[in-house]
């Protein structure tokens, strides 16, 4: 682990020598878990919810490390990842459904996300975009078709609120307009980067069904029937993080 006095404050990650490619998650066990795939897989920190691996995939060296929930903190590791020199980060989270025919356990590859983050309104006006990289589209894209999973496009909903309220959400509307899942971090993570003249892309694996349906009208502070915990989301995961892996491979080989 990093002595106190070389790493970064708020995610304890070394200040240098990190590898210049990430593949970024929520949950702690879930880095492990991803980091488990690795050869010479190494932690190098852990600090709140920011647990950070160094390993590498088929010759391609890599960070995995986690965000935590929701935007504020996450953007957080993303700075501090970049400080220590990432250049090219790919979030592999999950979402809910919105857009009618995708699957629990399918993989939406984001090309953009509404800005709902409950941070990025604080750092630039509300006009500027919530994009992709279009070379991280594109390597994810063929990563999914490479490894037969189901996967779909689109625009995503980056929400910071992950249980509804007492104001009406605005899911009818990005329904209609095709958004394909929410979830909680990506905009983000598309803003910080596109901002900082680094690459960024997003695959979610779907854990839910329409948003809506997973509201209970009688509490609207309830879940409904939300269960992640599932193994067609399980196996769902394990294969994404093959596919953000992957990519992260064919990103660093289109470099040479």
């Amino acid at each position: 682990m990093t002595s106190l006095t070389d790493a970064l404050p708020v995610t304890r990650v070394p200040r240098t020598g990190l590898p210049c490619r990430a593949v970024v998650v929520g949950d702690p066990g879930r880095a492990a878990a991803v980091a488990d795939l690795l050869t010479d897989a190494k932690e190098v920190s852990y600090h709140r919810e920011y647990r950070t691996f160094t390993g590498t995939w088929q010759g391609t060296e890599v960070v995995v490390a986690s965000h935590g929930v929701g935007a504020p903190g996450a953007i957080l590791l993303f700075q501090e990842l970049a400080e220590a020199g990432v250049r090219t980060f790919l979030r592999l989270g999950t979402a809910g459904a919105i857009r009618p025919g995708i699957r629990d356990g399918d993989l939406v590859i984001a090309d953009a996300a509404v800005r709902d983050d409950g941070v990025t309104q604080q750092l630039i006006p509300a006009e500027y975009p919530a994009f992709s990289a279009p070379e991280a589209v594109v390597a994810l894209q063929r990563a999914a078709r490479e490894a037969g999973a189901p996967y779909h496009r689109g625009v995503v909903w980056t929400r910071a609120a992950f249980q509804p309220g007492f104001l009406p959400l605005p899911g009818e509307a990005y329904a209609a307009a095709g958004v394909a899942a929410i979830e909680m971090e990506l905009s983000a993570l598309y803003v910080f980067a596109s901002t900082h003249g680094l690459t960024a892309g997003g695959a979610l694996v779907v854990d839910g069904a329409n948003a809506d349906d997973l509201v209970d009208e009688d509490d609207p502070f309830s879940t409904g029937g939300y269960d992640p915990h599932r193994d067609v989301v399980a196996r769902g995961v394990d294969r994404g993080a093959r596919i953000a892996l992957d990519a992260l491979r064919l990103l660093a080989a289109a470099e040479h």
